[in-house]
């Protein structure tokens, strides 16, 4: 474990400068060993839980223009190329036949009253008898904590596209995949105990009182622990939402405040408009990772590991998206992110997700209480109370958190160009076609700072870096106040069949806010600094530019 004390985060000190994040950035990357993983399958039932089958209706064409992913073909399954020190990971589960997939229907409205998700910290014993019976059922029934396990990415690739694997991570399936996957892991659990009122618990380390680990994830004697959690993240340690894979000690309230500060930037002042927040387009044919939104990169990538195990080879359990599921505070994590999208919508109510058919046509194929395979569209998951469920009201602290603003100062020299591999801080000079809009033109469309063409050439490692903008030379009143955002991607496995892990991707910032409230308004010219912190020398940017989002 890295200590650093009191050190500003999103921020930078003399050119060139990095901040260590772990050992595997400290020494040059190796080639690992592919290990193909075989298939399993017992008595010819679905296995399929919780890998996303993307779906299209028949009627429409296989490779049609801007059309939903279809559903893949089960039994032309990649194995997962996982280092030799990795768990064994079932991955490719086959389809059995006989068994009939039936449509999603939403639950009447006046069938029961909502099943209201509390904050983990408030969960009751009930939560832990569920789990408990959940993990006491047979490896081959699709209900149980083995098949919730058995998520993967890459695994199936898209259908008329052989050489394009289905992924919901980095594009906008990101909410409503999970949405669902938690639907129906509540509605198994509920199920087990005989109460259809059953709510899973949410983690809300977006609020200081749910900033440490919950405590009922901590007893080692309970179906939630997991021995696979960094020890040194116990309470009272609080989270650290900006994580580098480095433990940076200063006073917790300090700690809350910047916590606070980074929800604002990622929940209100970067995420005003639809694809900024839910993430890009992702339709038949296109190549993954076209683009994460806000939230998935900061703070939903840094908690999977800060949670995740360091002495584990490679941060296990939530540390790496092949074994998250794995840890049962992995569906609470996920349940504050579900609860952020139900947030987001409530704040922007004129701005709220995609009208686009292909996001709403598309489909995905889940296993329900009564272990029957389910196909649900998106357009069945916007509303959670028309599922059934609402979360407790733990406030939103972070709406008062915007940060002050910062004095006018000489930015630092621009000193790089592009592309380049982020071995050490890279400053560039950038353009931006309009200059002191009107509030009117802000509100109508949203400057955008887009940071294109980025590569990671191992997608198994964890790989971080921060985007400022116009950061002073002299660093001056807080460099963290220059933070449009930061990219964080967490580990991928990958099929046998792809390039050894590479993966590529855009990221892209709101800074209509930011650009006021460092003074840069009024700028032609202003200097982006890429600042690596954790795995950079893996990651290569393309360019930078400016761009406009209505």
């Amino acid at each position: 474990m890295e200590i650093s004390r009191s050190v500003p985060r999103c921020t930078t000190t003399t050119p060139g400068a990095r901040m260590p994040c772990s050992l595997q950035a400290l020494v040059p990357t190796k080639a690992r060993q592919p290990r193909r993983l075989t298939c399993k399958a017992t008595g010819g039932r679905v296995f399929f839980f919780f890998y996303v089958l993307l779906g299209l209706d028949a009627q429409r064409g296989r490779a049609a223009i801007a059309a939903p992913i279809q559903a893949p073909d089960l039994g032309n399954c990649n194995p997962p190329d996982l280092p030799n020190t990795a768990p064994d990971t079932n991955c490719c589960l086959t389809s059995g036949s006989g068994i009939g997939i039936i449509d999603f229907v939403l639950p009447p409205a006046s069938s029961a009253p909502l099943r209201v998700r509390p904050a983990a910290h408030l969960a009751d014993a009930e939560y832990e008898r569920a789990v408990a019976l959940m993990k006491q059922l047979p490896g081959d029934d699709p209900r149980s904590f083995e098949q919730h396990r058995a998520y993967c990415d890459g695994a199936y690739d898209q259908v008329g596209f052989p050489d394009l694997e289905i992924q919901v991570h980095n594009c906008w399936l990101f909410f409503p995949w999970h949405r669902l996957y938690l639907y129906f892991h509540e509605r198994i659990l509920g199920k087990l105990i005989g109460d259809d009122t059953f709510a899973l618990p949410f983690w809300n380390w977006d609020a200081p009182a749910g900033m440490t680990l919950p405590a009922i994830y901590a007893n080692r004697s309970s179906p939630l622990y997991n021995e696979r959690r960094d020890p040194a993240h116990l309470q009272p340690f609080p989270v650290d939402l900006d994580y580098n894979k480095i433990d940076v000690i200063i006073p917790t309230d300090e700690q809350i405040d910047q916590n606070l500060n980074i929800m604002y930037r990622q929940m209100v002042s970067g995420a005003k408009k639809t694809q900024l927040f839910m993430g890009q387009p992702y339709r038949a044919g296109d190549q993954p990772d076209p683009g994460a939104g806000s939230v998935e990169n900061v703070p939903h990538g840094t908690m999977h590991t800060w949670t995740g195990d360091p002495a584990q080879p490679n941060s296990e359990d939530m540390g790496n998206f092949y074994s998250a599921a794995r840890d049962p505070i992995f569906f609470a994590h996920h349940g504050n992110i579900d609860r952020l999208w139900h947030v987001w919508r409530g704040l922007r109510p004129g701005n709220a997700d995609f009208a686009d058919a292909d996001w709403l046509d598309t489909a995905f194929l889940f296993y329900d209480e009564e272990a029957r395979p389910v196909r649900v569209r998106v357009r069945d998951c916007l509303d959670p109370a028309a599922m059934g469920y609402a979360y407790q009201d733990v406030g939103l602290p972070w709406l008062k958190a915007k940060p002050a603003n910062r004095s006018r100062r000489t930015p630092a020299h621009a000193a790089g160009a592009l592309p380049a591999t982020l071995r050490e801080t890279v400053r560039v000079k950038v353009t931006r076609p309009q200059v002191s809009r009107s509030d009117k033109e802000k509100e109508e469309a949203e400057e955008v700072l887009i940071i294109e063409g980025i590569q990671v050439v191992d997608h198994f490692k964890f790989v971080k870096f921060d985007v400022l903008v116009n950061v002073p030379e002299s660093g001056g009143d807080g460099a963290s106040g220059y933070c449009a955002g930061s990219v964080a991607m967490t580990p991928h496995m990958i099929g046998t069949n792809k390039k050894k892990g590479s993966m590529k991707t855009v990221a892209r910032f709101g800074v209509c806010d930011l650009m006021d409230n460092i003074g840069a308004d009024g700028d032609k010219m202003v200097v982006v600094s890429l600042v690596p912190r954790c795995g950079g020398e893996l990651v290569t940017i393309g360019g930078v530019s400016i761009g406009y989002t209505k």
